[in-house]
């Protein structure tokens, strides 16, 4: 099975939402068990609504536990280099237009574009995957393949 890198932190993250979502599992199941007291389960609402939360709740905890046990935990602070790797802070410029975008390569569970970064698993992440400062890359967007170059490569040890 293939390891996903992940931050510390990030790691941290989904052992406290496992453990938030475990510590749900029963009164989901008391809702299930008042709905189902109710009466006809064919027409009951509360009924449903309990059994499809307890639907995504279970599968919610089935992917946290699986990605924790495929996770390979990794020290922001101990990385470098001069190429993008994760955890890398890039900064790209569009070709074409000179815009520049600043992007934090991330493990898949902890990329949040509004906070400026974004998965390694990503079109942009993989298009910058092992490059360094100078090259450029080509990414297929909705509008079309769109040239980057990578402006600089830095390593900053902390989440954005």
């Amino acid at each position: 099975m293939q390891s996903i890198p992940i931050s510390m932190q990030g790691f941290r993250r989904l052992e406290r939402e496992l453990d938030d979502l475990k510590k749900e599992r029963p009164a989901v199941i008391q809702a299930i068990a008042e709905a189902r007291e109710e009466g006809d389960l064919r027409e009951n609402a509360g009924y449903d609504a309990a059994r499809e939360r307890q639907g995504m709740l279970e599968a919610r905890i089935r992917y946290i536990e699986g990605r924790l046990a495929t996770s390979q935990v990794i020290d922001l602070a101990t990385l470098d280099g001069d190429r993008v790797t994760y955890g890398a802070t890039v900064e790209i410029e569009d070709v074409e237009t000179g815009e520049t975008k600043t992007w934090t390569l991330l493990g898949p569970d902890e990329n949040d574009p509004a906070k400026g970064s974004i998965s390694l698993l990503s079109p942009v992440g993989q298009a910058m995957l092992g490059k360094e400062e100078g090259d450029e890359i080509v990414v297929d967007a909705p509008r079309g393949k769109i040239r980057y170059e990578i402006v600089s490569v830095r390593f900053l040890g902390v989440l954005p």
